[in-house]
């Protein structure tokens, strides 16, 4: 399935997520990238500390796979508080969040992935406890109808979304910290590849061998461990436990991943449009029934990296290819002059 590739940024595979537990950063000095938001935290963190308040309530929001949990358990790391975690989908009654609320201790963290899927019924408990630490129960129905105020301790709310367009203004408004995270750079990625290495206990030949990898990890974090594990089993079983230069070509060769951090589903994508539709511009719909894939993984999968690096273009008769892509794939570029500068 395509939501299962070795460069997906997502990942429902508890055995990995417990993986990643073991190479994420306890403290906020170790965090590698996001330099201004850590900069922001900091100072937050420092001043809830000093009035022996909760730490401010945080949105975090962009693409999977950057870290948004990681930084959710550091502020509570960093607070010396408890950390609950749960999920929109998960609060689908409003008994839900109330039971999660009640059972935090003072200054404790809850922790809401996926944000943008809580429930308009239940995000209405949301508010009052953001603001004034109280969840209102509404008791019977019409004429009756009455609340009940239930007191809860002081807390920090931490979402997170990968599509924050989703989310009420409401909601939005009640976030002390609100912060797109960026892709990170190739450097950054060398870094956070150099400390999992050590942490793997893993020998690394030199400093060209976690650029290799930090340049196909398509500018995430959890990439970039998975193509590390990858090299490193690679590296026991056809060498001699050491990662050098040819140990990650020919390891992420074998999985079908180029230099670029492509593999067989974006190149069929790409070579789809590029030969069937003569670069285009083609509707998606047309694209997916060529490659029996369904649109809305396409869209939502593989198309995201392909814009970033340049290699497509959305317009409004379709989707088209820039020469860039031709030029990787090595097909003659036949697509339309996006930008006509006499126009």
């Amino acid at each position: 399935m395509a939501t299962d590739r070795l460069i997906s940024a997502s990942t429902t595979n508890p055995v990995e997520e417990q993986r990643n537990w073991a190479l994420r950063p306890t403290g906020i000095d170790e965090y590698v990238g996001q330099e201004e938001l850590i900069e922001r935290l900091r100072i937050a963190i420092q001043a809830a500390r000093s009035r022996n308040e909760p730490c401010e309530h945080a949105l975090f929001h962009g693409p999977p796979g950057l870290g948004k949990t990681t930084l959710a358990h550091l502020i509570a790391n960093e607070m010396g508080s408890g950390i609950h975690v749960t999920s929109g989908p998960v609060l689908s009654k409003g008994t839900d969040l109330v039971a999660a609320l009640t059972s935090l201790r003072e200054r404790d963290v809850l922790f809401i992935d996926e944000v943008h899927r809580l429930p308009a019924s239940v995000e209405e408990f949301v508010y009052p406890a953001m603001e004034d630490y109280r969840i209102d129960v509404p008791v019977d129905s019409g004429l009756a109808a009455r609340t009940v105020q239930i007191k809860c301790k002081p807390f920090t709310l931490i979402a997170a979304t990968t599509r924050a367009g989703l989310i009420s203004s409401p909601l939005r408004s009640r976030f002390g910290l609100t912060h797109h995270l960026r892709y990170y750079t190739t450097d950054e990625l060398m870094r956070i590849v150099g400390r999992s290495a050590r942490l793997l206990a893993v020998e690394v030949a030199g400093e060209s061998c976690l650029r290799l990898i930090a340049e196909r990890s398509r500018g995430t974090p959890r990439i970039a461990n998975r193509l590390l594990r990858r090299v490193r089993d690679f590296a026991c079983v056809k060498g001699d436990g050491v990662i050098r230069d040819r140990t990650v070509h020919d390891a992420l060769k074998l999985e079908g991943v180029d230099d670029l951090g492509l593999d067989d589903l974006d190149r069929g994508y790409l070579r789809i449009i590029a030969t069937t539709y003569s670069c285009g511009p083609v509707g998606l719909e047309a694209v997916a029934a060529t490659m029996n894939e369904d649109a809305g993984t396409l869209e939502d999968v593989v198309e995201p990296y392909l814009l970033q690096i340049g290699f497509l273009a959305r317009t409004r008769r379709g989707r088209q290819l820039t020469k860039a892509a031709c030029d990787h794939l090595g097909v003659k570029w036949q697509g339309e002059t996006l930008f006509d500068p006499n126009a």
